[in-house]
């Protein structure tokens, strides 16, 4: 279906990138059947900036994120209170399409995950899902979306291999290449990094900050280090509760609340 149906969805010439209720999360809940994971969370995320979710393992910072693009919902058993919205839009607006919705917002996940297939039909899948063949299209894309992460000069010449030869590193960044090929405004990376080494993931945190030119960003992890070199701004959530956000030079070196300071130093988590 044609994100035309929606166009609200869709970045238009006088929206001003960074403007604070991009993406606003308003008194939202989220339930695993009677558990409630999520507890009245309230956030405003700009656009083109990265975000970082931190915060322990449970804490819900991957739930809220695939709460973005209604990713929970192949869940059963699971609702929701409260809302989400994308320029004004709520997500959940019954004339919003799942589908639309999800073309407008990219995934990256923590593993990296690419199709038994060549590195050039990893990228133009979006696209021929879509009803998308025109070749010279097709090709514009994948050498666009190849070059936008970093990647074009390392497999140029092999685009029509299996991408189940290239290295950990190199998947990872064909799965933001292929996140991409649909032009969405929003980018969710779920510990993109937690399984490249040093330097894998110095390439794709390069490539993080590279992409905010273009995308908002919002990034969940682990690794405190790497939410301070990334991200612009920072979300602390424990216990499914989201305990403080701000600019993440603010959160590391003079947070608001004791519960982040014990975090952030290593007390607990």
């Amino acid at each position: 279906m044609s994100t035309e149906k929606n166009p609200t969805l869709v970045l238009t010439d006088d929206f001003a990138p960074g403007e604070v209720n991009f993406i606003k999360v308003d008194n939202f809940k989220f339930f695993y059947g009677k558990k409630e994971a999520l507890h009245g969370i309230n956030l405003e995320i700009p656009s083109r900036r990265v975000t970082s979710f931190i915060g322990p393992s449970g804490c819900g910072k991957s739930t809220l994120l695939r709460n973005f693009n209604r990713m929970n919902e192949l869940i059963p058993g699971v609702r929701h209170e409260g809302d989400i919205t994308i320029h004004g839009t709520s997500i959940f607006d019954p004339s919003v399409e799942i589908i639309a919705l999800r073309r407008r917002i990219g995934m990256v996940f923590q593993k990296s995950n690419p199709f038994p297939m060549s590195i050039y039909e990893n990228i133009v899948y979006p696209l021929r899902i879509a009803g998308q063949n025109n070749r010279f299209i097709l090709d514009e894309t994948v050498e666009r979306c190849l070059r936008s992460s970093a990647l074009w000069d390392e497999v140029k010449d092999r685009l029509h291999e299996s991408a189940l030869g290239l290295s950990g590193g190199q998947m990872q960044r064909l799965c933001i290449a292929r996140a991409i090929a649909s032009k969405p405004e929003i980018l969710l990376m779920d510990e993109p990094c937690s399984a490249l080494d040093p330097i894998a993931t110095a390439k794709v945190e390069e490539l993080i900050i590279e992409l905010k030119k273009d995308f908002t960003i919002i990034i969940v992890t682990h690794n405190m280090q790497q939410a301070s070199r990334v991200s612009e701004l920072t979300a602390f959530f424990y216990l499914g509760n989201l305990v403080e956000f701000d600019e993440t030079r603010k959160i590391f070196t003079n947070p608001s609340k004791q519960q982040t300071e014990e975090y952030i130093t290593g007390r607990f988590g």
